[in-house]
């Protein structure tokens, strides 16, 4: 195909098309992301299980649709289902002393025989709209945008009451400095066990949203969830940052990490939109990712740069006075 049919196959339609479905998933994977803030800003652990558990809130919840289940009880159960792993995660890190990244990387691995025996050994298992009262479906955008929005705002609000409670400061503190809130009287380890089995708790009952959404749950499902959610993470840290500054508060914070989600998937849909290679789809998260994260510490050091400059050019300014 030359650069003329290339431009020519690339229609405004499209192009507005990308839009909506674009927020309808991002949605769903800003909820993931505000799952994995928990473990990665607030707890300062990086957690592996994501990957696990996001496929297993799907899987549990299409086989509990279609075993006549209501699709919000099936989420329900889904978000049960993670906060048991999420348990599983922290004990393991806990109890045994495993590191907390070998302990999500073990968890996830043991979630893959989990999920597969869940769906009766078989990598997929459908879910028609047709046929189940769905929450949300690919099929109706518009419905699915207006669901994902309402579960999001709920979901924000939830963890901003949360912790704003004792318990909720209490996971804050221990994830901002262990030793002090020890010295506080706080159970670290408690706090550490349910801070991940809370992040696997979204994170599952995200993975049991997207699984109505696209119609089906499938073992590779969760495949590089933990850096999608991580890229919503930063995107939405940057941009609030960037608009907020030091007025930011924690309520703003998690809209923005949620928003970061939908900023994402718009530019994948994009990035298809422009029909490029998706096998470089991968590639194109992780350097995202990568800019995102280096962003902090660029700033950082360029504000750093700048005083120093600024603090050699008084000390040349003294220096000349004092020859005078």
């Amino acid at each position: 195909m030359d650069l003329v049919s290339y431009f020519q196959s690339l229609t405004l339609q499209g192009f507005i098309n990308c839009f909506p479905s674009g927020i309808a998933q991002g949605l769903i994977w800003g909820i993931l992301a505000l799952g994995v803030y928990i473990t990665f800003r607030l707890l300062d652990i990086a957690d592996l299980s994501v990957d696990g558990t996001f496929t297993t809130g799907g899987v549990v919840a299409v086989m509990l649709i279609l075993a006549g289940w209501h699709p919000v009880l099936a989420c329900i159960v889904a978000l049960i289902a993670g906060l048991i792993a999420g348990t599983v995660t922290g004990l393991l890190h806990t109890l045994l002393g495993i590191p907390a990244i070998l302990a999500g990387i073990l968890t996830q691995y043991a979630l893959w025989s989990i999920n597969l025996a869940i769906m009766g050994m078989k990598a997929n298992q459908s879910v028609s709209v047709d046929k189940y009262n769905l929450l949300l479906s690919s099929r109706y955008i518009n419905l699915a945008i207006a669901v994902g929005l309402l579960v999001t705002v709920i979901i924000i609000a939830v963890l901003y009451l949360y912790f704003g409670t004792e318990q909720g400061s209490a996971i804050r503190a221990t994830g901002c400095n262990p030793e002090m809130a020890k010295a506080n009287g706080i159970n670290i380890s408690f706090m550490k066990v349910l801070g991940l089995a809370l992040s696997n708790g979204i994170v599952a009952f995200s993975g049991g949203l997207m699984a109505q959404f696209q119609g089906y749950s499938d073992i590779n499902m969760g495949k590089g969830a933990i850096v999608i959610g991580l890229a919503a993470v930063i995107i939405g840290e940057v941009i609030g940052d960037a608009l907020f500054g030091k007025k930011m508060n924690f309520a703003l914070k998690l809209s923005f990490i949620a928003f970061g989600g939908v900023i994402y998937y718009v530019v994948v849909k994009i990035v298809l939109w422009l029909k490029l290679d998706t096998n470089y789809l991968k590639l194109f998260t992780a350097v995202v990712v990568a800019l995102f994260l280096a962003v902090p510490y660029l700033q950082k050091q360029a504000a750093t740069s700048f005083r120093k400059a600024g603090k050699n050019a008084v000390k040349k300014a003294d220096a000349g006075k004092g020859d005078k």
